[in-house]
């Protein structure tokens, strides 16, 4: 292998571990509310030690699945009650099935930001629309197409005028990026993408409230399709490998 390749880090004895407590805990073998058996205890199962531990202990307690009382123990955190949206991305690693919970949102949230969007969008901001929706039909392959289309969405949340629609729609791309690459069907042809889009752009640019609820919707509910679609294709591949 060439010099400027570069090399693929491997997995430490950290990462193993982490990934395997973390799948116990969203797998429910360590329920919410319970206490993990003693570090010690711990260790030894794993054939790992403390000091390893601690190190997997310290990344799950940053991500919200664990919480450490000194001399009392490590818990498992309630992060379905006391958690936030930033905990989507490793659900939906953990489980594609959150993936129709996040659609759902999406589609909600993204017809509510189209309407917004269309009532207080300022002529800058439907300039970078027009600017934006072009840069999805000039886009070369699915990746590309995939990363302009989502620029536009991030757009049209700025047009709103709220910044946490901005972070919103922030945070429901950032939970596809576990799966992105099963998702890339409804962006495999640039001017097919482009055409879905456009008349979502075109209602904001015309300050139509009505218009951009609609076609929105009518957006998301045609991308939600194709995208399972491909969701359903990609399980259907693995299950075959195995």
């Amino acid at each position: 292998m060439g010099a400027g390749m570069g090399v693929l880090p491997r997995e430490s004895t950290v990462d193993v571990l982490e990934k395997r407590l973390r799948e116990d805990i969203l797998a429910g073998r360590h329920p919410a509310g319970s206490y993990l058996p003693p570090e010690r205890d711990l260790a030894d199962e794993f054939g790992v030690n403390r000091t390893t531990l601690k190190h997997a202990f310290g990344r799950l307690v940053q991500a919200g699945l664990l919480e450490t009382r000194h001399g009392v123990g490590t818990r498992v955190r309630d992060f379905l009650r006391l958690g936030g949206a930033d905990l989507l991305p490793m659900l939906v690693r953990h489980s594609p099935d959150w993936i129709g919970e996040i659609f759902e949102v999406r589609r909600s949230i993204g017809a509510l930001i189209a309407e917004r969007a269309a009532a207080r969008a300022t002529p800058a901001q439907v300039a970078e629309l027009r600017s934006l929706i072009a840069a999805v039909r000039d886009a070369d392959g699915g990746e590309d197409v995939q990363l302009a289309d989502a620029e536009v969405h991030r757009a049209l949340a700025r047009a709103t005028g709220n910044r946490v629609y901005v972070l919103l729609t922030n945070t429901l791309f950032n939970a596809y990026l576990p799966v992105r690459a099963a998702l890339v069907d409804p962006f495999l042809d640039a001017h097919a993408a482009h055409d879905r889009l456009a008349p979502v752009v075109d209602a904001v640019a015309a300050g139509d409230q009505d218009a951009a609820r609609v076609t929105a919707g009518a957006y998301l509910s045609a991308t939600e399709r194709i995208m399972l679609e491909g969701l359903a294709r990609a399980g259907r591949r693995r299950d075959g490998a195995r």
